[in-house]
């Protein structure tokens, strides 16, 4: 019905025009204008003396007539009363409201239609206060666009917050873009504007145009709210289908519930930027939709012994070269890939694989793209004003306004969203430390001291806090990670204990300091041998993870097999024997996709992987070494159980620089939980090493770095050694080792029974 009446609109006839004594000729042309800031006062029926008007503004029009809704009988012809479609006039014999219809010939003919300005307000008082206060941590369900059945009539509800607009109006192709059709109304105690659109069905793209105060248009907006967005390069924001999807993630979703707040488990986080993860190669290399990738990424995943996938942004953005860094809409998965019912099946599979799914999530910044949030109802409103608190001279980005409560609660409605709308596992703060610290990579003078003089960013670390708090409180199961790279004391501790409040921290001085050191020849790394033992003096501060993330392999930096020194076999020596030290180490693991199987050229996000590289056996034996790692991890307590405290490590042996050898033991909770780890980061064998051991009897070599199946040369210890009761190292026993070059022996005890 709304489709029709725009194909009228561009041929309609205007040449009769009558010119009654009426309404006010100021408030018609503010009406044809599109400046008229209250259009439901105007537009609509209404109360007039002696009777009831009916007044319409339809360009398209010839004629326009009044139905009883009750009856069908025509009641009254409008007379138009501007040659640009405003039609006003009396119903006669009517002294009250009653339930109407309009009918309007175009070039194409007749139509009938409810009159959009004949709806009441769809939010209610109490969802208007709550939004006023920014305390609806639910405001996903009221602002947007939302289908829905209003006085009996379906349609899409839309609202947007613009508080410093003159007029808001909701455009698209069935009112052909054109901001002077349907006009909002505002619900000035919250700076919200509203309308419903009957008719208006699932899956039409639209936008807002809005009037600044000064009655300037700004560009087209996009909905802040929106729950799914055009493809790129389209721009406009899309009317959402209800959710069909049915979630099949109950028994995941309670085991998750039941382990709430567990930092004794394997955790091991494959990072993947879905739209490079692989291609169609048969379809021109297109992207792998969500259904895809459900069916391909998640079981090599899942077979590759990780926990959790980790998720480059889908929260939608513009331009495919940010990565998803740079979101415009912070409700909507990516139409990338596919639309949100199919994003939902892609986690549901994720979960019935037995992977938790974590999110990169950005309220740190945001784009200056016309369409975005950026000066959004003509004044800063998002951001702050002052381009030294409001600009990222790095990013070239905005900053959210932390201090504005409307501001923050946009924010952790989505994070809360994606959460219990989504099922995500937990989400990644994405830049923490640009958003702790007022003069984050900016000189003297071009930063805004807090209110005690001081560089610390108050409301960001309130809103932090704050997150994290309803996180944890509200999504059992659920948590954060925050990707922090200062010193910045307690990032993941509790808030009640003077934290920010994080599940976990990025370890980035561990990553720096041990990529720093692998990349040395080996002839060089006695003198760099505190770059792998220096992280153990800060290892227990924070819930760390190490990671190798997808900013390790690109910039220039090249891949991670490319860092690495010697010749082709020297290479993928120190790359296993890294991944072995990774492991082992105290902290929760994360490595970027291609990683895993030595990707050679750098992260290139057009392309997919260079799967072909498997054919070769060097690459394979990456790729199975860390699967063997993997699964080791989650069958030995020792290696994950006491992550975060000292008494989960100790050395055996961290001082011996020279012959660049590194052994220490990993405990778990029970007693009986031990692992020997030996680290060799020289390419000579070592013959008949003495390394004490906690306790005597036969140890198992659990794992070789450089066994033959990962492309090594073999060298080791036959399986197994014996602990002998010789004191070495300050440990009761020690056992005597077969090095291999290069390489990582991870062994166990043998258990009995």
């Amino acid at each position: 019905m709304v489709a029709t009446v725009n194909e009228q609109a561009k041929q309609a006839d205007t040449t009769a025009v009558a010119r009654p004594a009426g309404p006010d000729r100021d408030m018609v042309a503010a009406i044809v204008e599109g400046r008229h800031g209250d259009p439901f006062a105007v537009l609509g029926m209404h109360r007039a003396a002696g009777g009831i008007v009916v007044r319409v503004f339809l360009p398209w029009a010839r004629w326009v007539k009044v139905i009883d809704a009750a009856t069908g009988e025509i009641v009254a012809e409008l007379p138009r009363q501007d040659p640009a479609g405003f039609f006003a006039g009396p119903i006669p014999g009517r002294k009250e409201r009653f339930g109407y219809r309009l009918r309007a010939e175009g070039a194409l003919g007749e139509t009938e239609f409810e009159d959009i300005y004949r709806f009441p307000p769809v939010l209610g008082d109490v969802d208007v206060y709550l939004l006023a206060e920014g305390n609806h941590l639910r405001s996903w369900e009221k602002l947007g666009a939302h289908r829905m059945e209003h006085d009996g009539v379906l349609g899409t509800a839309f609202a947007v917050w613009a508080p410093n607009a003159s007029r808001v109006s909701v455009v698209c192709s069935q009112n052909d873009w054109d901001g002077r059709r349907w006009p909002m109304r505002l619900r000035r105690e919250a700076g919200i504007w509203e309308i419903f659109v009957p008719g208006l069905d699932a899956g039409n793209p639209y936008k807002y145009e809005i009037k600044g105060p000064d009655g300037a248009l700004v560009p087209l907006k996009a909905d802040p709210y929106a729950r799914t967005a055009e493809h790129a390069p389209g721009t406009a924001s899309v009317i959402a289908r209800r959710r069909r999807h049915e979630w099949q993630d109950g028994e995941w979703l309670a085991q998750q519930r039941a382990r709430s707040n567990d930092r004794a488990a394997p955790i091991s986080v494959y990072e993947v930027h879905l739209g490079s993860w692989r291609r169609n190669l048969a379809e021109n290399g297109r992207y792998l939709s969500y259904r895809e990738l459900a069916d391909q990424l998640v079981p090599y995943v899942r077979d590759m012994g990780f926990t959790h996938i980790e998720l480059m942004p889908i929260t939608e953005f513009p331009f495919d070269g940010s990565w998803g860094y740079q979101p415009i809409s912070m409700f909507a998965p990516t139409s990338r890939f596919g639309d949100p019912d199919d994003c939902r099946a892609f986690i549901d599979a994720c979960h019935g694989a037995g992977l938790g799914v974590l999110l990169d999530w950005v309220p740190g910044h945001f784009p200056t793209d016309p369409h975005g949030l950026g000066r959004f109802d003509g004044t800063a409103l998002y951001e702050h004003a002052d381009p030294r608190q409001g600009f990222h001279q790095d990013w070239n980005t905005l900053i959210y306004n932390y201090g504005r409560r409307e501001v923050t609660n946009f924010l952790l409605s989505s994070a809360l969203y994606w959460l219990e709308e989504f099922h995500i596992d937990g989400i990644r703060v994405d830049a923490v430390a640009s958003m702790l610290y007022l003069d984050y990579s900016r000189k003297a003078g071009e930063w805004v001291p807090n209110r005690f003089g001081g560089r610390e960013n108050l409301e960001a670390i309130d809103f932090l806090k704050r997150m994290n708090e309803l996180v944890f409180g509200s999504v059992p199961g659920a948590t954060t990670v925050a990707e922090e790279s200062t010193a910045w004391p307690g990032v993941s501790r509790p808030v009640y204990a003077g934290g920010l409040g994080f599940g976990y921290k990025w370890n980035m001085g561990w990553m720096h300091d041990t990529l720093g050191y692998i990349a040395e020849d080996p002839i060089h790394r006695r003198y760099h041998h505190n770059s792998l033992t220096f992280g153990l003096i800060y290892a227990f501060h924070e819930n760390f993870i190490l990671p190798i993330s997808h900013d390790e392999v690109v910039h220039g930096k090249g891949s991670l097999i490319g860092k690495m020194p010697g010749d082709r076999w020297q290479r993928f020596a120190n790359l296993r024997a890294y991944y072995g030290y990774m492991w082992t180490h105290p902290g929760k693991k994360l490595i970027f996709m291609g990683c895993e199987f030595a990707q050679e050229r750098e992260w290139n996000h057009d392309i997919g992987l260079d799967w072909q590289l498997l054919e070769d056996p060097m690459h394979s034996g990456v790729q199975r070494l860390v699967r063997d790692l993997n699964h080791l991890l989650r069958t030995t307590p020792a290696l994950y159980e006491i992550d975060f405290e000292p008494a989960g490590f100790s050395w055996v042996d961290g001082g011996n620089a020279l012959e660049s050898v590194l052994s220490y033991i990993r405990r778990g909770k029970d007693s009986e939980d031990v692992a020997l780890v030996v680290c060799n980061f020289t390419p000579v064998v070592r013959e008949d090493y003495l390394i004490g051991a906690p306790r005597g009897g036969r140890w198992i070599e659990r794992l070789n770095t450089d066994a033959v199946e990962y492309g090594g040369s073999g060298v080791g210890n036959a399986g197994a050694v014996y602990a002998e009761s010789n004191p070495v190292h300050g440990q009761e026993f020690s056992v005597r080792l077969r090095l291999p070059p290069l390489g990582v022996l991870i062994l166990t005890p043998e258990r009995n029974g």
